[in-house]
């Protein structure tokens, strides 16, 4: 199969579990179709990025835009500058009429068997009449993410700016899904919530790939026993999900621990740590920022924690932590999605007390501990992405031979008129031409 992948922002490095499972999905599919990686992102240019993207995918094409990466205050005026349009800012942002116009070219010359739109970020730029059999691929329901963040954020300002954005992110959410031919889910919840907030009458439009796993990295920490009672969270700390889980666990969870276990630590994994997250760091409470490697701070753990009271889709954070053989206490919240057993190879505590006591128990029990282990362990070994990939691959397939296209006559929401400018390369290793704004773009050859 000839597919089109159409990723907004870096798929390098694979330091989010987005890209985690971008990435996965397409190093696997790349290694037997030729997969075309759209990568579009923002900030200067990036000849070490686009190389090295070239390098593992040969026919990358990347594309510079004007999308704002830098200080909170210019991401604010663009905010404010897109506040009125009716798709919401999370989509707005990431379009571009540069990206729009390659993507309606491509469609045109029916360059392509069948297209995956990564994350509904990039939706925008994909042409009104989808031509070439499309995929919305929905790593979460992002309606559903939104309007929990808006729940849970603790400034008055921001809870406002969430919960404007998650009804816009409703309303364009609803109509994307219904645009696009095909849609595929991460979980059996957010395939049903996807059938239920668009009406669809179809089953066979909206499809579920789950979580995986790359086994053979994290088994490298399976079977070594925690000499200390260390508990553990790993994510990226910039993303608000994240950053309310530690705040939530340190202020309402981590005292109850410390009471029973006055030895335990808590330490906290994860690139750019926000101000928040920050501030909780003390004598118990380690953040680490980024580190070159999670498996070895993975072998090291006792218990790794999941409280998330905000999210969507899955966390690949759990079956990681499964495939290190780790015990793991998560919120319902956190493990939704998943095909795990309370019980058997998790915890799930839906209260701050329930959770605490949870962490005290596999701290104080290694015996329980190490049962849950082993079952982890063999939970996660049947997720290993290879496996996962066949499935997404076969649903490309069958999208491919249908050919079914959608044609949205009324398009309620509009790309955005936001001129982009920079420099574009096709291929890797630099190869490629530039990218004018004006005339057709006409490449030799077609982006977690």
């Amino acid at each position: 199969m000839k597919i089109l992948w159409v990723k907004a922002g870096k798929l390098l490095p694979v330091d989010t579990g987005g890209k985690i499972r971008s990435y996965n999905l397409l190093r696997q599919l790349a290694a037997r179709h030729d997969v075309t990686l759209l990568s579009y992102y923002s900030g200067h240019p990036d000849p070490t990025y686009e190389a090295e993207l070239g390098r593992q995918f040969p026919l990358a094409v990347t594309v510079r835009t004007g999308v704002p990466d830098g200080p909170a205050a210019c991401i604010a005026l663009d905010y404010a500058r897109r506040v009125f349009s009716p798709a919401p800012y999370a989509v707005t942002k990431f379009t571009s009429r540069r990206v729009s116009r390659l993507i309606k070219t491509w469609y045109r010359e029916g360059r392509f068997d069948v297209a995956v739109c990564d994350f509904l970020s990039a939706s925008l730029n994909f042409p009104a009449v989808l031509s070439t059999p499309s995929m919305l691929f929905e790593h979460n329901v992002e309606s559903m993410l939104w309007r929990r963040q808006a729940t849970h954020e603790p400034n008055a300002l921001k809870r406002l700016a969430f919960s404007f954005e998650a009804a816009k992110m409703a309303r364009y959410e609803r109509a994307t899904a219904r645009r696009f031919p095909h849609v595929i889910a991460v979980s059996e919840p957010d395939r049903q919530e996807l059938m239920s907030m668009t009406e669809m009458t179809d089953p066979s439009r909206v499809w579920v790939v789950p979580t995986g796993v790359d086994v053979d990295r994290y088994r490298t920490a399976a079977g070594v026993s925690a000499r200390q009672p260390l508990v553990m969270f790993v994510g990226s700390m910039d993303w608000e999900a994240n950053i309310d889980a530690v705040d939530y666990f340190c202020r309402e969870i981590w005292p109850m621990v410390r009471a029973a276990v006055p030895s335990a630590r808590f330490r906290i994994v994860g690139r750019n740590p926000h101000p928040r997250v920050l501030k909780l760091a003390g004598d118990s409470v380690n953040v680490t920022g980024g580190v070159p490697s999670v498996v070895d701070h993975l072998r090291e753990a006792a218990v790794f924690v999941v409280p998330l009271r905000v999210g969507g889709g899955t966390r690949l954070k759990i079956f990681e932590a499964m495939a290190a053989g780790k015990a793991v206490v998560s919120t319902p919240v956190g493990a939704e999605g998943l095909d795990v057993h309370d019980g058997r190879d998790i915890v799930l505590a839906d209260t701050p007390s329930r959770f605490a006591e949870a962490v005290i128990d596999l701290l104080h029990n290694p015996e329980r501990r190490r049962q849950l282990e082993v079952a982890a362990t063999e939970l996660a070994a049947q997720y290993d992405w290879s496996v996962i990939a066949e499935r997404f691959e076969s649903i490309l397939a069958n999208a491919a031979v249908s050919r079914v296209a959608i044609t949205d006559v009324v398009r309620p929401f509009p790309p955005s008129r936001e001129a982009s400018a920079g420099r574009r390369s096709l291929g890797g290793g630099g190869q490629g031409r530039d990218l004018d704004s004006k005339g057709p773009i006409l490449p030799e050859r077609a982006e977690t």
